[in-house]
């Protein structure tokens, strides 16, 4: 059985990559929201960078095990905003794009640090460095293309209701909101018996989206 990722230097190494990356995530929301015209975010104490007002137990553990995974939604007042629908759409844009640009950085210094001084990987600390650089890449690739998912509560929901008619955005939340359920189902089914069905379903979409963002990051001919 596997539920939990053995202790090893490597595991401890990502661990602050990922709390970093689901922090800024939260916290890009919270941000956009508040410049926006909504302190709900700001008033329950997520507009911080502590990264223990953001976490999700289960969407943290899914991070550890693999490169999917989510934290605690940043809560929004619609009634608050001068354009909810558009403005719903920048504050659900404004983590996955956070998550981007924080592996394209990754990427830069990662293409930087090999391509200036191809030997420093040689030594330790910067060894250590270009591990935990390797693995914010990857972990905020996971984090932007999973919580872009079409699927209700999802990022990816709230910024596709922007483009539907408004007669069919409540009748698409209603019909995507049974898939977290389902995504959770697979998760512990993965835990338990060490088969991703998860993954195999958006490996075909996931395999051509890191295509994309190690092209961006590093140039033709690379891989992660």
């Amino acid at each position: 059985m596997y539920i939990i990722p053995m202790i090893t230097p490597d595991f401890i190494i990502r661990v602050p990559a990922i709390l970093l990356a689901l922090t800024l995530h939260e916290l890009s929301h919270a941000a956009v929201a508040y410049k926006l015209g909504d302190r709900t975010a700001r008033d329950q104490g997520r507009l911080t960078l502590n990264p223990l007002a953001h976490l999700d137990l289960l969407g943290t553990i899914m991070l550890l095990t693999g490169l999917f995974g989510w934290a605690k939604p940043v809560p929004v007042n619609p009634y608050n905003l001068g354009n909810p629908k558009r403005d719903l759409m920048l504050i659900s844009v404004a983590g996955p794009l956070s998550n981007i640009i924080q592996a394209l950085c990754c990427g830069f210094i990662i293409r930087a640090i090999t391509a200036f001084a191809p030997t420093a990987a040689e030594v330790s600390t910067v060894g250590y460095l270009l591990t935990f650089l390797s693995w914010a890449f990857m972990i905020n690739c996971g984090l932007a293309f999973f919580n872009l998912l079409p699927f209700y509560p999802l990022d990816g929901s709230k910024i596709l209701a922007w483009f539907l008619p408004d007669k069919y955005v409540d009748a698409y939340m209603r019909a995507t909101r049974y898939a977290m359920p389902v995504i959770f189902g697979l998760v512990i089914i993965g835990m338990f018996t060490k088969i991703n069905i998860l993954s195999k379903i958006l490996n075909p979409v996931f395999g051509p989206f890191m295509y994309l963002m190690e092209f961006a990051a590093f140039g033709n001919g690379y891989s992660m």
